[in-house]
């Protein structure tokens, strides 16, 4: 299924002028980078600093961080909608949820940014928003044929998904880098749970002493003092 692209968000109506463009693809580049190691936790102020421009100069590109967010998240939330696209060609309904369950929260944990654009909305991002609605349109029609098929259980809804994404989210950022795959884990346990009847086997757990270091690595961030607030 071929969901046709819509224009990204982008504040500049008419083109900009050479070192504008320049200006705003560094910007862009920057966040990109800082959103998927750190999430949209990142600063504008940070954003400015990683790009070598001013902070005028950032806010004259992007009034908001939600057009920063829908500039630097515009081609992950096509490939997002694209996967549904893919995952509605499958003939089989069930193989097709699964497989765009596993994919979304692939592209998730490979992107901290990416991982909380799934888990929030951005009202002002109309094209981001827009992609978001498609989206969700499609995953009523592979919801509803997986029904149909008797592979789904039938009070499994699309907000089941968005549960789906909150806890993928969650286990990314809690585990990191001391256990990476976790979040495979959990969702096989979560596909497990919404499949009708069968049950299928599980990846490998992560090591105790891996689960250990992110318990730890968590305590300790939740128990140092914060930074001072910064004004952007």
């Amino acid at each position: 299924m071929n969901l046709d692209a819509q224009a990204s968000d982008d504040p500049a109506a008419h083109p900009l002028r050479s070192d504008a463009e320049r200006n705003r693809a560094r910007i862009v580049a920057a966040a990109r980078t800082l959103f998927r190691r750190e999430g949209l936790h990142a600063s504008m102020a940070s954003v400015a600093r990683e790009a070598g421009v001013g902070i005028a100069t950032l806010f004259r590109r992007f009034p908001t961080k939600e057009e920063l967010v829908a500039a630097v998240f515009a081609d992950r939330m096509d490939a997002y909608v694209e996967a549904v696209g893919v995952a509605l060609d499958d003939p089989d309904p069930w193989h097709g949820l699964a497989g765009f369950i596993e994919t979304a929260c692939a592209m998730q944990a490979a992107d901290y940014g990416f991982a909380d654009v799934l888990t929030m909305t951005f009202p002002t991002a109309k094209a981001l928003e827009e992609r978001r609605d498609q989206a969700y349109e499609a995953v009523v029609q592979l919801i509803g044929r997986a029904k149909a098929a008797g592979r789904l259980r039938e009070d499994f809804t699309p907000e089941d998904l968005v549960l789906v994404h909150m806890v993928t989210a969650g286990v990314v950022n809690a585990t990191g880098d001391a256990a990476p795959d976790a979040w495979k884990r959990v969702v096989a346990l979560m596909l497990q749970s919404f499949e009708a009847p069968a049950r299928g086997p599980l990846p490998d757990s992560p090591e105790p002493r891996a689960l250990y270091n992110a318990m730890l690595r968590a305590s300790q961030e939740r128990s140092a003092s914060p930074e001072p607030a910064k004004k952007d």
